[in-house]
């Protein structure tokens, strides 16, 4: 049962077009306070962005899960609970975006302590984040909305509203920081002005797409699913942001210059990522539509797609970083000492993108079919050992960091390939069963 490349591309390219327009702003960013030729604002921005994201990231389940709860409803032909579905994951999105924000003053100068902000990074950091910060409940929202839109094949309506929001993001980072000279802040005010203009264009698709007729919103065993689903995913996620931020701690610890040129490096990586996350996105939907009908075979199938195009993919991008990728991240700043260690440190970002993409696809048919604790305890697994490598490789130094972030994506890829056939098996024996 082969499937063919125009249905895996037709999901992939729209998701990657729109993580690709995600990573520009942050890219921007950087580009941007770059042009001031100040590592403590280039230090401190990425401190005050990794802990952003590094906040938000942990609530990515309100996007994962709703796109796996929505393409498995879609594998049934199930339009009311769809509908559902999305009101249930827009409700915990805004319950969760309340307690965050009144939870403000008791995580974020811990959490940028934690980080290893000090002096004057830290007064820096907590600037940027107390600006950010209040597009949050925003970032959330957003995040069950595009996990609806996807789930329903909506990705190139996805698409042109972060391209939208983005542009105007990229916009004010010119106009704020180096036409009116707001430095950090101006970076911080394009980011939660892009976040709630992201959400009036997501929340006009909904709208115009039509939301089906749907069933009761409040039954008790669909919301026990949904939040069993997510409280998995939640944890997993948890491990992963613990990996980013102790990436960014071992950074800091090593000073201004290290924190900079790992910075620019990572908006690299996370620039591949999310490209490659296309292929994710698209076995989220096309596995998640699998596991609803209970179709082994048909999963099966349309994970090898997803893999032959996202191997291919990594390499392209490996060897493109490989040939060039030095240059690039030294065209970020304009101090010496963080081009000559983000020149240094180039070749481990070149080789990520084909050692993470089994894992990203994984990832997406795993989530998409619903096999959270699985995923979780994978991670777990690969959180051991990247801590584990940390330390053992702590006398190399900022390389060692960078080999134990290698090879916990090879770790995740491996522990969830020995994991697929007993998933497999249990998929058939549902449907033998039905």
């Amino acid at each position: 049962m082969r499937v063919g490349a125009r249905v895996v591309w037709s999901l992939a390219l729209p998701a990657m077009l729109t993580n690709v327009a995600t990573a520009l702003f942050g890219l921007a960013d950087m580009w941007v306070i770059g042009r001031l030729g100040d590592a403590g604002a280039q230090g401190a921005v990425e401190l005050g962005a990794r802990f952003m994201t590094s906040l938000l990231v942990v609530f990515n389940f309100l996007r994962t899960g709703t796109t796996a709860l929505t393409a498995q409803c879609a594998g049934r032909g199930d339009g009311r609970e769809q509908g559902a579905t999305l009101i249930r994951a827009c409700l915990l999105a805004a319950g969760i975006g309340a307690a965050l924000v009144l939870a403000f003053p008791l995580i974020v100068g811990p959490g940028l302590r934690w980080l290893g902000a000090r002096p004057p990074l830290d007064a820096m950091a907590g600037a940027y984040v107390a600006r950010r910060y209040w597009a949050v409940p925003a970032a959330l929202l957003n995040g069950a909305l595009t996990g609806w839109l996807v789930g329903q094949r909506q990705v190139r309506g996805v698409l042109a509203a972060e391209v939208g929001a983005n542009l105007v993001h990229i916009a004010l980072d010119g106009a704020l920081v180096l036409g009116l000279g707001w430095g950090v802040l101006g970076v911080a005010s394009a980011s939660a002005v892009s976040e709630w203009l992201k959400g009036a264009l997501l929340l006009s698709l909904v709208l115009r797409c039509g939301i089906p007729a749907m069933g009761s919103v409040w039954q008790a065993g669909a919301f026990r699913h949904l939040l069993a689903l997510n409280r998995d995913l939640f944890l997993r996620t948890l491990l992963l942001t613990g990996v980013m931020l102790e990436f960014t701690r071992s950074g800091a610890h090593a000073g201004a210059v290290t924190l900079a040129a790992n910075g620019i490096l990572f908006q690299m990586f996370m620039l591949s990522a999310l490209i490659l996350d296309g292929f994710e996105t698209a076995a989220q939907v096309l596995c998640g539509e699998a596991a609803g009908q209970g179709d082994g075979a048909a999963l099966r199938a349309r994970l090898w797609a997803c893999l032959r195009w996202g191997w291919l993919t990594g390499l392209v991008i490996s060897l493109a970083y490989g040939l060039g990728g030095a240059r690039l991240a030294m065209g970020f700043t304009l101090n010496p000492a963080v081009q000559q260690a983000a020149r240094t440190y180039a070749p481990w970002v070149a080789a990520l993108p084909l050692l993470g993409v089994t894992s990203f696809v994984m990832d997406g048919v795993f989530v998409g079919a619903g096999w959270a604790r699985a995923m979780l305890g994978t991670m777990a697994l690969s959180f051991a050992l990247f801590n584990l490598v940390l330390w053992l490789a702590a006398p190399m130094g900022n390389a060692g960091l960078w080999l134990s972030f290698c090879l916990l994506f090879l770790a995740r890829a491996a522990g969830q390939a020995a994991w697929l056939p007993a998933a497999l098996a249990g998929l058939a024996r549902r449907r033998g069963h039905a």
